[in-house]
């Protein structure tokens, strides 16, 4: 029997159809059962996508909200799922994603009695999300949850996590939305922008960054468009590979761990640097090596949806708070009154040679087999991964072509990319969705292969099996050489072939180089979740890396 139609839980409900929320992500629980009830009157409008575990559906929630610019919605139970789910909320926050989390919550009566599974959220999520809160008042849902969603989008975007109360979603949920929340956003004063305008007629080293998330594709083909049109150099933020196509004649290359030593040394003696939307934290910045503060003071130029990103480790030039896509917009406007066409040439050219694929020692060279990966694909292909030293093969030797096609976290999280991919593909079931993943960082949400034959979502996985967590290993190494001095790395896989077919989907193994385009065309044309089990050498560890112990044993 269904529950009134004016209860908290149904205005919640009520609130996502209303902002365009097409599908929760979820592992269902008794706190919030009646949530789930209300949902049930709505399948027509949202997909609620149950996984099987708390991490991969937060992930999922997490890639969601990073694809389409609209919150990524997960719903969790009380104590474990909400813990289990806090990797989500953090990918969030570092990777400036909109997202909300649903939590559902012991009854207001039995607080502070050490009740089952009782958590503080607000204590708990406090410095992770941009804002935590729990509904006390049900007749004040709506207002909760719309601030939640303006929370998440304005400024800096970022995850909200909203505890229920198991009480109040039966009580009275007030007044029902009237309309989608509208997020305010900031424009640059035309003031900044004939500044910008004369401190770049003056450059003659200039080099544009951009990162961040909220970005538009028309605002990044506009930004775009511009700098190839003077031929300003561009580079992207760490991960951030998507924004621009990497075929452009101004490329650079990416900010990103594993750095093209041309490309920083570029950075060090840009005599402007444009930034928009990157937060120049540590990776972009190598370890903050890249920049100096007192440099900076000369000549960084630093544009930032959030205030508090400006001047936070570096001290600019200029600064202004602007929406991504709103700024770029508006410099793409700007005429300089200059070019630096061959600059962009040297740059591309240096990018080109970076990304050309290299040596290996063992029989699977990842540089050639992601090199083949761009070049079989379209450009509109997304490709996902987690963490690992597998994923610098990727960023390093896959091209993007196209915006919205990387889902990578830039918190380093591992076990995101398989989840991702799942999100990825239920918001575009027509488009090739890849996975890369390592052995440990699969493994970690690998069971949501079970959610992808469950609703057919037909995601393709590369797992690369070296049989070892490669990137401690190497740091075991590099930081405490010696004979029987690594510890807690090696890894006893499955047979991961096995493994999908258990599942129900398919699977096939590739020890070759020679045999990676096949065994890729036929995960793509299985017609079901498909794995493809790549095994690789742990000493090709990352490009120009090798893990020099396991020749000596």
């Amino acid at each position: 029997m269904s529950q009134p139609a004016n209860t908290a839980a149904r205005r919640i409900v009520d609130t996502l159809v209303m902002n365009g929320i097409d599908r929760v992500f979820c592992v269902p629980g008794e706190s919030y059962l009646a949530v789930l009830d209300a949902l049930a009157d709505v399948r027509d409008r949202i997909q609620v996508i149950a996984c099987r575990h708390e991490a991969g559906a937060a992930n999922m929630a997490e890639a969601y909200g990073k694809l389409t610019g609209k919150p990524g919605v997960c719903m969790v139970t009380r104590g474990p799922g909400a813990t289990h789910a806090s990797i989500g909320v953090h990918t969030a926050h570092q990777d400036s994603t909109p997202m909300i989390l649903f939590v559902g919550q012991i009854a207001l009566t039995d607080r502070g009695r050490g009740a089952f599974q009782e958590v503080d959220y607000r204590e708990v999520f406090g410095g992770l999300a941009k804002w935590a809160t729990e509904i006390e008042s049900p007749e004040r849902t709506v207002e909760v949850v719309e601030r939640a969603f303006a929370t998440a989008l304005q400024g800096r975007m970022g995850p909200v996590v909203i505890a229920l109360p198991e009480d109040i979603l039966h009580a009275d949920g007030g007044p029902a939305p009237i309309r989608p929340v509208t997020p305010a956003k900031a424009g640059l004063d035309p003031a900044f922008v004939e500044q910008v305008r004369a401190r770049l007629a003056r450059a003659e080293r200039p080099l544009l960054v951009l990162g961040g998330s909220g970005w538009t594709e028309d605002a990044a083909a506009a930004i775009g468009d511009w700098a190839e049109k003077i031929g300003l150099p561009v580079s992207l933020s760490f991960r951030r590979k998507d924004i621009l196509s990497n075929d452009r004649p101004n490329y650079a290359g990416d900010l990103g761990l594993g750095c093209n030593p041309k490309l920083t040394a570029r950075a060090k003696a840009a005599d402007l640097i444009l930034a928009i939307g990157a937060r120049l934290g540590e990776n972009p910045t190598q370890g903050y090596t890249l920049f100096d503060r007192a440099r900076t003071a000369e000549t960084l130029i630093h544009i930032h949806p959030g205030a508090e990103e400006l001047g936070r480790v570096w001290t600019p030039l200029l600064s202004a708070t602007a929406d991504n896509s709103l700024a770029a917009h508006a410099l793409s406007a700007i005429d300089p009154g200059r070019t630096w066409h061959d600059e962009a040439a040297t740059a591309h050219a240096d990018y080109q040679a970076f990304s050309t694929p290299v040596p290996v020692t063992g029989a699977v060279n990842m540089s050639e087999c992601m090199a083949h990966l761009g070049d079989s694909l379209p450009p509109t292909a997304i490709i996902t991964n987690g963490a690992g030293n597998f994923a610098a093969w990727l960023h390093r030797f896959y091209r993007h072509r196209a915006c919205r096609t990387q889902l990578a976290p830039t918190s380093g999280a591992m076990g995101y990319g398989y989840p991702a991919a799942l999100a990825a593909k239920s918001v575009h079931p027509d488009r090739d969705v890849i996975c890369i993943a390592g052995d440990g960082d699969y493994l970690m949400t690998g069971q949501e292969i079970a959610t992808a034959v469950q609703y057919g979502i037909n995601v393709v996985v590369v797992v690369v099996d070296n049989g070892t967590y490669g990137t401690i290993r190497m740091h075991q190494e590099t930081h405490y050489p010696g004979a029987a001095r690594t510890i807690a790395t090696d890894l006893v896989n499955p047979d991961f072939v096995k493994y999908a077919e258990a599942f129900g989907a398919f699977g096939i193994r590739c020890e070759t180089t020679a045999d990676f385009p096949a065994a890729l065309a036929a995960a793509r044309n299985a017609g079901r979740p498909a794995l493809v089990h790549l095994i690789t050498s742990a000493e090709d560890i990352a490009p120009n890396r090798t893990i020099t112990g396991l020749r000596s044993q």
